[in-house]
This record gives C-alpha cells, structure tokens and sequence, in this order.
C-alpha cells in the first residue's frame, strides 16, 4: 500500500533542493516510493528555474547552501507565489533562523539528521492542510472553471485557498475575463455554498435606487416607497454577495458599503435601527482601484477593506493555453458536435482577444453555426475573427456611454447651464454635478461666447 493517497489525477509535484547531492539524492527516493512526482534542484536560481518551468505543490529547502541561501530562496518564492508552501530542513536547530522562517511562511522547520518517517509524514500533512493534489482533488473551483495554464492553475489555487474563509475577495481583470465566473466558483467551493449567490451592478442604478437595493428601506423612505423592502445584503444571508464594478459606487455609497462591512449590520433607508447581516462579499473591477484611490474617486480605507484577498484575472492573451479547453467547453456547452480543424484552432489561440472569454464564446458560437460540415474550417475563422475584431460593449458599458451622450447633450442644449440641464434630467443640482463628476464632464467647455 502506498503512502501517499492514489488518485486518477497526477500525483502532487515535490521540490526538493539541497547542496547535499548525497541527501537530495536520499529524501528524492523517500518521496518517490512513497508515490510522489519529484524534481530535485542543488542551489536556489536552479530551485527559482524549476518553479517557473513547473510549478510544484510543496518545496523542501535545506538553509545552508552557497550562493543563495534558504531564507533567500523563501524570500523570493514568496514574491512570486507566496501562496507555495516551503518545508526547511537544517542541520543545526537554530533557533533564531527556525523563527524567521517561520515569519517568511514557511510550514514546518526540520533538523538533519531528518528520519524518512517524519518527514513523509510532513509532506503529507502541509499538503493535506492546504487543500493540494495531495489530499484531495482540485474541487468545484477546477470543476467549474475551465483552465490549463499555468497562470490559471496558480489563481485557482489562491482563490481555492481564499474559499476557506469569509474575508472579502477583490478581483481585478479586464472585462469579458470571466470575474463574475470565479467568484460564483469561490462560493461554490466555500461553506456558504447551500446560500444564495447574488450579485449586483453598481454602476446600473441611480444612487439612491443603489442604496434601496442593497440595504433596503422601509416605507415612507423616499417618495414611491410604499412597502417595506429587503436589501441585497439580507437576501444574500448565509451566502455571497457580489458587487461587480465596485468602482461605480459614489463615495456616500462607498461609506455606507464600508460600515455594513466592518460592522456586519445595515441600516435600510430610513429605518431607525440597524439590521444584522451574515454575507461573505466579493467586489470585481476592472479599473486600477488604487489609481482610483490616488485620484480620491475611491475611498482608501473600503479598498483596502476589500482587498483582504486580491485576485488578479489576466486577459486571455496571457494565458492561452486556456483557449483550447474553453473551444472545447463551449462546444459543448452549445451540444454541437462540431470541431475547429487544426489550423483553425491555431488561429483562434493565436488572436488577439481583447474581448476576452466573452468574445471568444462569440466567436465560438457564429463558427459552429455557420460551418457547414463537422470541421470547422480555417477561412470560417479567420471571417469570424475580422468580424469581431472588436469585442461588442457589456450592458453596463453602453449604459454608460448612453449617459455620458445624454449628459452632454443636455449641456450643449442648455449652454452650458447647469440648473436648466438638472431640471431637464430630473434631478437635483447635487445628483446632477455628481453624475458629471463620474463621466468627466465639465459644463465650462460647454459654454459659448465667454
């Protein structure tokens, strides 16, 4: 019987990197018998090659080596996954050197002689702990989000480790990359999944229907409110809450957003007392929030509240080798039996993308429709591809560009005058020069004749 749990899957990947030629040698057959993929490295650059060549499930690093030191090697794996866990191994128990380990993330500190017993028993458990390959499989979040880069791979795992708790989860990418996606995956793969999942746009509604619809209101709130109504953060009890482009919130809207956070209560529109709440939220932008926040259109203190855990999503052209296994998916997802002959598929991981996911479904989607035949064909590519050069806008962003034309045709119309232009929208001056504000328009440029 194996000591390490058989899977369908490959097995977990161990780096071991050692000085020692003898004691690499030695821990490289441990971990091979006891059923582990192993790759072994004799200095810490040869250790950082190996990890980006291929990234393992579990280092294990001796302290002592020339050049590059242990403490080093953790130090810079940390800046490029700190999410990869570390075991060091030493041939003296320092203390001093034990504790800063211990400070730079490693997960367990081993003195030489280090017996077999005790050290496959380590490796077991870090990986056991951590949720990799070791102990269990990759989970709904590998389940319900189609990957096979590297880059992908990596995420999963962050986010993966992120659906262990309830902290808020930022997600920042471009649009069309698939955010709304890995947060549904997050809480599928969390406790909450048997709670509602419910998100929001916070850039479709007006400000105070935004208010009304995430912390509720009570009737007589504002003119219209008859009944008493349930905010988002209420009906997402138990589960997950979801404020996609975060960035579209007003500043009072941001302040409000932060109390519900830190406190873990609402206040509904004009409701006396507070309503307790029990939500996990996960906000995604695809602006720079932090530039955002240099410009003082973001609130420091909600962004940096709301990255407890960041996640990047990259655009598709940084992860490619993705592009296969989603045709694939989507195909099926279409219940067409259709497939892209070689050079086609080539293409299609060959493009641009600046639609991302969401234009690569398109693109999908008009190939199998149009084809004639099973294989689709080069040429029905590449028309596709000229077709949609350019990805179609979301909802929210021809909203947007809808407002900021009305806005500034009402401007040109009024010359200018912001009072006229307000009464015209049906809105105060202060809702008025705030959605100016948000659209970048300024009523001088619209003046003639000064």
């Amino acid at each position: 019987m194996k000591e390490a749990h058989e899977k369908e899957t490959d097995p977990p990947l161990v780096l071991v990197v050692d000085d020692d030629t003898d004691h690499l040698i030695l821990v490289q057959r441990w971990l091979i018998k006891a059923g582990y993929l192993v790759d072994g490295a004799s200095h810490g650059r040869q250790a950082l090659a190996r990890i980006e060549r291929q990234r393992p499930d579990l280092v294990i690093t001796d302290l002592a080596m020339d050049e590059m030191d242990g403490l080093q090697l953790i130090e810079q794996i940390q800046l490029r996954d700190p999410l990869l866990p570390v075991i060091m191994v030493s041939g003296e128990a320092d203390i001093p050197q034990a504790l800063q380990a211990a400070h730079q993330g490693v997960v367990d500190f081993l003195v030489k002689p280090v017996e077999r017993g005790t050290l496959l028993e380590k490796v077991a458990e870090t990986l056991a702990r951590l949720g990799t390959a070791a102990a269990a499989s990759e989970g709904p979040i590998a389940g319900c989000y189609v990957h096979r880069s590297t880059t992908s791979a990596e995420l999963l795992q962050r986010a993966r480790q992120a659906a262990t708790g309830d902290a808020p989860i930022l997600i920042d990418g471009p649009t069309g990359a698939g955010k709304q996606l890995l947060a549904r995956c997050i809480h599928e793969a969390s406790e909450r999944r048997e709670g509602p999942f419910v998100s929001i746009a916070c850039g479709a509604l007006p400000e105070q229907l935004l208010a009304s619809e995430l912390f509720g209101h009570v009737p007589g709130a504002f003119t219209g409110a008859t009944e008493r109504h349930q905010g988002l953060f209420q009906t997402a009890s138990g589960g997950t809450l979801l404020l996609k482009d975060v960035d579209e919130l007003t500043l009072d809207a941001q302040a409000r957003l932060l109390q519900a956070i830190d406190q873990m209560q609402v206040q509904p529109l004009g409701a006396s007392e507070p309503v307790p709440t029990d939500v996990r939220v996960i906000a995604t932008t695809h602006v720079d929030l932090a530039a955002a926040v240099d410009a003082g259109h973001f609130r420091e203190d909600l962004y940096y509240r709301l990255r407890v855990v960041p996640l990047h999503l990259p655009p598709l052209v940084e992860r490619r080798e993705d592009i296969p296994a989603l045709v694939e998916h989507f195909l099926q997802q279409l219940g067409s039996d259709k497939r892209f002959s070689p050079a086609g598929l080539q293409l299609l991981v060959s493009a641009d993308w600046p639609g991302n996911v969401r234009q690569l479904r398109n693109v999908v989607e008009h190939c199998q429709l149009m084809s004639p035949g099973e294989i689709i064909p080069e040429n029905l590519v590449a028309e596709a591809l000229e077709g949609l050069g350019s990805a179609p806008p979301t909802l929210d962003e021809a909203r947007a560009a809808f407002e900021r034309r009305y806005l500034a045709g009402l401007l040109r119309a009024t010359n200018g005058n912001v009072t006229n232009a307000a009464r015209l929208a049906g809105r105060n001056r202060t809702e008025f020069y705030k959605l100016l504000h948000r659209h970048e328009l300024d009523p001088k440029q619209f003046r003639g004749g000064d």
